[in-house]
């Protein structure tokens, strides 16, 4: 008599496996896909029904955006200048957004374990925090002239105040009982620095590492309105004053997918430099 064994999963389950994996690695994007594909939908009926005569189909900004890019369809002045402008404008925003982080970082840090540091420069710093961006504008220009300086100052104003906050946040959430575990395994004041605080201020640190950056994609638009020649920012400024909407919307998508980007790099980094905390979720 022959025994007959059967190993492994059904052949109808085991198709159905590298379906359900594909699923789970796509359920993501296809979610992310669904309200702006709805938006879509939602602006190109608009237009061909005629409920707005000022703003152009979904059509017309993508074949602008090609030529934006790329040129060749209307030849313009703004035709094949998109990397032009985008390099301009991160220009701006990374190197006012770094040097935020360099003053903010540690002065958070400081603020945050120093109550003589705190007293001293908390009301100050409270006090001028609500003031917005757009305030600072007639004062930039007159502090460092028409042009990119203005436009790295106001960047950098705007990308300020949410890592310092966040920084002081996550020092001083530091919990008491870590520096006394500390203390009690031989660690030195100087040391529990780099092994309690910053480490346990990490993810707050990094939650406004990304407000900054995005608050500094958000005010080069003001940022560049000092009298730039190149940037995002001036090809809104340049597509309102010309009344060329398609331009402003080609602006405004380059703006945010720039945005996204920058935003994605940070969570990268903040995953890997975070990957030992079974807190920490991405």
């Amino acid at each position: 008599m022959s025994v007959t064994t059967t190993t492994g999963a059904p052949p109808a389950a085991a198709a159905a496996r590298p379906s359900i994996g594909l699923w789970q690695r796509m359920r993501g994007t296809v979610l992310a896909l669904i309200v702006p594909l709805i938006l879509l939908a939602f602006w190109h009926v608009a237009v061909k029904a005629g409920m707005t005569r000022l703003i152009p189909s979904p059509y017309d900004v993508a074949e602008y955006m090609v030529d934006f890019a790329w040129g060749g369809i209307w030849d313009d002045a703004f035709s094949g200048t998109l990397v032009t402008h985008l390099l301009a404008s991160m220009s701006r925003v990374y190197g006012g957004f770094a040097l935020a982080a360099l003053v903010a970082v540690p002065l958070g840090i400081l603020i945050g374990r120093n109550d003589t540091v705190r007293a001293l420069l908390d009301p100050f710093l409270q006090l001028m925090r609500p003031i917005p961006v757009t305030a600072w504008l007639p004062l930039s220009m007159i502090l460092f002239g028409l042009g990119a300086r203005s436009a790295f100052f106001l960047v950098f104003l705007g990308a300020f105040y949410p890592i310092l906050l966040n920084t002081i946040f996550g020092v001083r959430g530091v919990e008491k009982r870590l520096f006394e575990a500390a203390s009690m395994l031989g660690c030195s004041p100087s040391a529990q620095f780099f092994k309690v605080v910053l480490p346990a201020a990490l993810p707050s640190i990094f939650t406004g590492l990304r407000l900054g950056l995005g608050l500094a994609w958000f005010v080069i638009v003001v940022g560049e309105m000092t009298g730039v020649p190149q940037g995002l920012g001036a090809v809104i400024m340049d597509g309102r004053t010309l009344s060329r909407t398609e331009l402003v919307i080609c602006g405004m998508i380059v703006i945010g997918i720039a945005g996204f980007i920058s935003d994605r790099v940070v969570v990268m980094v903040m995953n890997r430099l975070l990957r030992w905390s079974p807190s920490h979720h991405g």
